[in-house]
């Protein structure tokens, strides 16, 4: 979450929905952490923890593809597998809180907490964090602007919540400024706070690569984005989890959050005030993101160093630049007659519109899947799903080189006998 203030204290309160405003701290959570931190002298009767010395899994030893191993000794095994607190391992949090100051240096890192003061939170995967963000900030009948298409996820959790999602339209190079300024100029600045405003509080968007897109906002367009966000007085809420998947000159928002997804871990970064809610939500719901999970990915993080991590980002763009160019190849080579699409820059996905195809649905949902090969329709990345749409998205990132080619000869096929 992106604060769209720097100076003053923001009224982080407006913000929250009746419902996230209402959350009070759990007793028992609040017990269960305060014992993992008393020294063992401490005697506790208070909390209903399970006896560690009952687990049935002694120990562990995970292998690392570079030769490096992870390992839980019984007593890490019994941590890995006892409750732990809702906000995170303590080690893994201050990891990547230290990792985000090096490659963004946030000025929020230095804000009193109550100025929103940059903190962090573990969810189980990106899913989670921002069911429980829209949760805290969209009421029914609230206006939320996002830039359509968008990560049908996205969509799912937000209908629901009764609230009007509003398009902003995006380009390959992500959202456009003038088309939000746009959209804005239906409300005056200087009435935002007023109680019975309509003026949309938050604004949702993915950076970098896209989902379905794979577009990514430039520098300037990001700045100018920020701006009309501090006009406005609105929250960006900025799903990134491509970040590390850019495959050209890596572009900065002012404050970046981080999502490794394979190990559904999450976390959710923003100022203090809010992201204290979340947890809240968390010690509610999921207690905390597991133990075990945590514990495996702290470990690897740390006998990696932050150079050792970055090490691997670049091994791991590097295989999905040349799954990308794969995918480009093939393409251009069977589909250059029957539809268009831009190179993506991050990412895992290619967004195409078919020619002379109004809607993609059919084509693509049975058509496609009788001849064996799976893409999705574009019109699940719509805000109107029920409308026409002409794209589809194509996954690079699992297929080999040759299931792809082989795909979009068949895809192409499918088209040419569509037209």
């Amino acid at each position: 979450m992106v604060e769209p203030q720097t100076k003053g204290v923001m009224n982080y309160a407006r913000f929250l929905t009746a419902v996230s405003a209402a959350r009070k701290p759990s007793p028992i959570r609040m017990l269960t952490e305060l014992q993992q931190r008393s020294p063992p002298s401490m005697i506790s009767l208070a909390g209903g923890s399970p006896n560690p010395n009952t687990f049935p899994f002694l120990s562990a030893s995970i292998q690392v593809k570079n030769g490096r191993t992870v390992t839980f000794d019984e007593a890490t095994m019994k941590r890995a597998l006892q409750y732990s607190a809702s906000n995170g391992i303590p080690e893994l949090v201050t990891w990547m809180k230290n990792l985000q100051k090096n490659l963004h240096n946030p000025p929020t890192a230095s804000y009193s907490p109550e100025k929103g003061q940059m903190d962090m939170c573990v969810t189980t995967g990106s899913q989670e964090g921002l069911c429980k963000v829209f949760e805290m900030l969209v009421n029914p009948g609230d206006n939320v602007l996002l830039d359509a298409p968008t990560y049908s996820g996205t969509l799912t959790a937000l209908r629901p919540l009764g609230c009007n999602l509003i398009n902003v339209p995006s380009d390959q190079h992500g959202m456009i400024p003038a088309a939000l300024k746009k959209v804005l100029s239906r409300w005056d600045p200087s009435e935002v706070h007023k109680p019975d405003s309509t003026a949309p509080k938050i604004l949702y968007t993915i950076p970098n690569g896209g989902n379905p897109t794979g577009a990514s906002m430039t520098a300037e367009r990001k700045k100018e984005v920020y701006e009309l966000a501090r006009l406005y007085d609105m929250l960006i809420i900025e799903d990134d989890p491509y970040y590390f998947l850019q495959f050209e000159k890596v572009q900065r928002w002012l404050t970046s959050s981080v999502c490794l997804r394979k190990l559904r871990i999450g976390f959710v970064t923003g100022p203090k005030p809010l992201v204290d809610r979340v947890v809240l939500h968390i010690q509610a719901s999921t207690m905390h993101t597991s133990s075990f999970t945590q514990l495996m990915v702290s470990q690897l993080l740390h006998s990696w160093g932050q150079e050792g991590f970055l090490q691997h980002i670049d091994r791991v763009i590097e295989f999905y630049r040349k799954q990308r160019d794969a995918m480009l190849s093939s393409a251009d080579k069977w589909l250059k007659d029957v539809a268009e699409w831009h190179s993506p820059s991050a990412g895992m996905f290619l967004w195409m519109k078919l020619r002379g195809v109004a809607d993609t649905q059919q084509l693509i949902v049975e058509k496609a899947l009788e001849k064996e090969v799976l893409l999705v329709p574009g019109g699940v990345f719509m805000i109107n799903s029920s409308d026409p749409c002409p794209y589809v998205r194509a996954a690079f990132s699992l297929s080999t080189p040759e299931q792809i080619d082989e795909a979009f000869k068949r895809l192409s096929l499918l088209i040419k006998d569509a037209l």
